[in-house]
């Protein structure tokens, strides 16, 4: 959609064409990485959150002020046919789904306990299908990092480690239709349907759960905050990355993500993490960019072939 840029002179600015010329001069390796520590640290600011508005409560806040400003930003046009359509709710579906549960998540365990745990996902993901030995090792590494996670000195709570699974399963679904939305739409457009429907998904849960104490100026302020570092930036980051790289590298990129998160919840929180916690977080990092690093590819696409 066209806005004035004066009145009478005719000129004319996108704002989507505004963001892709800026972004586009932003090396795609470096966009991954600042949507990686944005996404992480803003999640600890959430968790501080969760005493006052409750997990639920922040996650709806997130999803709403982060729908409100790409809608603003990119107007996108209503008008899409039914596979577009599917691909734009399935996004969204797995948006307020991958929040929620790990919201959950960080409520009962470390950041990055639930992140490492979470990582399973986009992991699972990059194993499935293969018949490679070597992928045997990085699935038996990933493993053994959950395994000692597990049994650290006074354990997770199991209930914060189903959510994180489930975040998980979540996130593959978002890798699995983020390619088909950057395929089906131009700039964020795509990215601001799926926000607003997410949001939707999250209202009825959130406003249960957190009511009044969503409107409070502090919570709505740090809600905001939490939008853009967690939501608007990364997402819009990783989307432009993934048009603009092969899928291998944006993946080992995105392998730093638990031992980000780790360190996030350090610094921010203060929690501090044993040294079998920091090897387990290790392994599952080792077998996520060992299992992306090792794909072999094809000369036209530089893509993973299917196995």
């Amino acid at each position: 959609m066209q806005v004035a840029w004066g009145p009478g002179d005719g000129r004319r600015w996108s704002a989507s064409r505004a963001s892709a010329a800026a972004l586009g001069a932003v090396p795609p390796p470096m966009m991954v990485l600042i949507g990686v520590i944005s996404v992480q640290v803003g999640a600890a600011f959430a968790k501080q959150l969760f005493s006052v508005a409750g997990a639920s409560g922040v996650v709806l806040l997130r999803l709403v002020f982060a729908a409100a400003i790409l809608l603003a930003v990119f107007r996108p046009s209503l008008r899409l046919d039914w596979p577009t359509l599917r691909v734009v709710a399935g996004y969204g579906l797995v948006l307020a789904g991958m929040n929620m549960c790990i919201y959950q998540a960080f409520e009962r365990i470390p950041l990055g306990a639930a992140v490492t745990i979470e990582f399973l996902g986009p992991l699972t993901v990059a194993l499935f299908g293969s018949r490679r030995k070597l992928d045997v090792l990085w699935a038996m590494l990933a493993g053994t990092g959950v395994f000692l996670l597990s049994r650290v000195e006074g354990g997770l709570d199991w209930v914060g480690v189903a959510f994180a699974l489930a975040a998980g399963a979540c996130w593959a679904g978002y890798i699995l239709l983020g390619a088909k939305l950057g395929s089906r739409t131009t700039g964020t457009s795509g990215l601001a349907l799926a926000m607003a429907f997410g949001a939707l998904v999250a209202l009825p849960i959130g406003a249960f759960d957190s009511g009044p104490a969503l409107l409070s100026p502090t919570v709505l302020v740090i809600g905001l905050l939490v939008a853009l570092m967690s939501s608007v930036v990364p997402y819009t980051l990783e989307l432009e990355a993934l048009r603009r790289m092969p899928p291998r590298v944006f993946g080992i990129l995105m392998s730093t993500e638990p031992a980000v998160a780790a360190l996030a919840g350090l610094v921010v929180l203060g929690e501090l993490l044993t040294g079998w916690q920091w090897a387990a977080i290790c392994c599952v990092v080792i077998a996520s960019v060992g299992s992306v690093a090792t794909t072999r590819t094809t000369p036209e696409s530089g893509d993973p072939p299917a196995n």
